[in-house]
């Protein structure tokens, strides 16, 4: 049987810092060669108030990482929390990063900056319980760069995933068809360690960042992910 073509809105919420747009492309394009050329896709500029109309202007939604704190005072937060929440139980979401706190906070969660510091570098979180669309991974790792964390669940979400940094890996919900991820499966190993540098000296100390770059040359689970991402899609979708 042929897999359904989707049309997925990338709500993309914010981008890559300085010149590195220009030579790895944007997060929802980065979302685009994850997932693959089977879809169709449509990006919207969430931070320039840019959402759906309505959620059923497409088939699922994936919501990017962002530079932002989900409690920071910006205009498109909130819409963007309103619309999460209507499109909740209507429409499959997909959440990473920040996408995976504010999912999180709009559903009654909170989110937080943690006195852990920084998760950057290739990021392991141990499956604590397997979903329909999983495979039989007891661990997963995949770059990951976040200082929020999600610190309260919100109701009926559950754990799938998660560490003794981030217990809060990888979340699903039994009143949705709804997931989300605090690490990076968009990201390729190359835009990552381009990313750290980037933020060297500013967010990461010179051996945060040198350890954090020497682990992106371990292998990484981002085509499992991608994988178990494309199979929630299809099953929630059908």
């Amino acid at each position: 049987m042929a897999t359904r073509v989707l049309k997925i809105g990338l709500l993309e919420t914010g981008e890559p810092p300085g010149p590195l747009k220009a030579t790895y492309g944007g997060y929802g394009s980065m979302f685009e060669t994850l997932l693959g050329d089977g879809h169709a896709y449509r990006a919207y500029d969430v931070q320039r108030g840019e959402l759906p109309a309505h959620p059923a202007e497409n088939d699922a939604y994936v919501i990017t990482g962002s530079s932002a704190g989900v409690y920071d005072p910006l205009p498109w937060i909130e819409p963007l929390k309103a619309f999460l929440r209507s499109a909740r139980g209507e429409t499959p979401l997909v959440g990473v990063c920040f996408g995976h706190q504010i999912m999180a906070e709009a559903f009654g969660g909170k989110v937080e900056k943690s006195p852990k510091g920084w998760g950057v570098g290739l990021q392991a979180y141990a499956v604590a319980e397997r979903a329909v669309w999983m495979d039989d991974a007891a661990e997963v790792a995949v770059p990951g760069s976040h200082q929020d964390q999600v610190v309260d669940l919100p109701p009926t979400a559950r754990v799938l995933a998660g560490s003794a940094f981030t217990p809060y890996g990888i979340l699903a919900y039994d009143d949705a068809p709804a997931i989300s991820m605090q690490f990076h499966p968009e990201f390729a190993p190359d835009y990552a360690k381009a990313l750290i540098e980037a933020r060297r000296g500013t967010r990461y100390t010179d051996p945060q960042a040198d350890a954090a770059i020497a682990s992106l040359d371990s292998p990484n689970d981002r085509a499992r992910m991608a994988d178990w991402i494309r199979r929630f899609l299809a099953q929630a979708s059908s």
